[in-house]
Parts: C-alpha cells; sequence; structure tokens
C-alpha cells in the first residue's frame, strides 16, 4: 500500500500562511482548524493582544472591548 499524502486535502496557516493537510484527528472540525501548529495559534493570540494594546477602541483577542487604561 503506497502512502497517500499528496491526496489529503491541504488549507493555509491563517498565522504563517504554510500549507498543512488534513489529519484524521481534525476529521470532525476540518472547517474549524485555521493554524498549522500550538505555535502558530499561540502567536496570532499574541498578535492581537498587541495590536488592541495600542488601539485601546479595538476589540480584544477574546471579542471584548477593551477598557481604557
Amino acid at each position: 500500500m503506497a502512502h497517500r499524502k499528496p491526496e489529503l486535502p491541504q488549507k493555509p496557516c491563517a498565522a504563517c500562511g504554510r500549507p498543512f493537510a488534513w489529519r484524521r484527528k481534525w476529521a470532525a472540525v476540518w472547517d474549524e482548524v485555521r493554524f498549522c501548529s500550538d505555535a502558530c495559534r499561540s502567536g496570532r493570540r499574541a498578535a492581537a493582544i498587541a495590536q488592541a494594546k495600542q488601539d485601546p477602541g479595538k476589540r480584544c483577542a477574546r471579542g471584548k472591548m477593551k477598557s481604557p487604561p
């Protein structure tokens, strides 16, 4: 039996842009998967929080309005 990795669906990572392939553990939530790794997922969140600190009128990473300092 040949290895069939090229036949799996792929999508680009929302943080780094690299393509990543479908995994069996993501079968039920493949449409919701956005990041290729935990590192990309945490980096994305950190960037959103840093941006919210610069502009307090925008929403923070959790989607709530940030209170003024």
